[in-house]
């Protein structure tokens, strides 16, 4: 993985920004996004040649009437009872979009658990420890980062839980 600590270029991201301002070592991995495929994170994943398993979609939900973001693998889905009591909570709804993006400063598909407009209670699914590295969206369709599930957590200040389901 390249330690990217230069000044961003154009064209980077809050996502971006955050991790080299954080000194946090990293690599991005750019696709071409196809509007056509039905999942962002599957795609992802093929486009790079990576396991589904080490790539993760991040997910905003309603806990209680509070928005909490889940990282979950793109190769399951997210548990919502799970991410309730993770986070102490009773209910755990899917996030009406345009809050998620309203509130995180990205678009659907494109949400990144790093560098949100307004920072987010994290879960990150426990999985994610058994992998040196892990793919989460870099703030925009087609484009990913690369990093320690340490990093990631420590970053977004997350609490580590089985939130993802198979």
């Amino acid at each position: 993985m390249a330690k990217k600590v230069k000044k961003q270029q154009s064209g980077g991201t809050p996502a971006t920004v955050a991790l080299t301002e954080a000194g946090v070592p990293y690599s991005v991995h750019a696709y071409e996004h196809d509007p056509a495929h039905p999942s962002y994170g599957e795609e992802a994943a093929e486009a790079m040649g990576v396991s589904p398993e080490r790539v993760f979609k991040t997910l905003v939900a309603d806990v209680d009437g509070a928005l909490v973001v889940a990282v979950v693998p793109v190769a399951g889905s997210l548990d919502l009872k799970a991410l309730a009591t993770a986070v102490g909570g009773k209910r755990a709804a899917m996030a009406d979009p345009a809050a998620a993006e309203r509130t995180t400063g990205y678009v659907r598909g494109g949400i990144s658990p790093l560098g949100q407009r307004r920072k987010l209670r994290t879960v990150l699914d426990s999985s994610a420890s058994g992998h040196a590295t892990i793919c989460v969206s870099a703030g925009r369709r087609g484009l990913e980062v690369e990093l320690s599930p340490t990093d990631l957590a420590k970053l977004t200040d997350a609490v580590s839980a089985p939130v993802g389901r198979p």
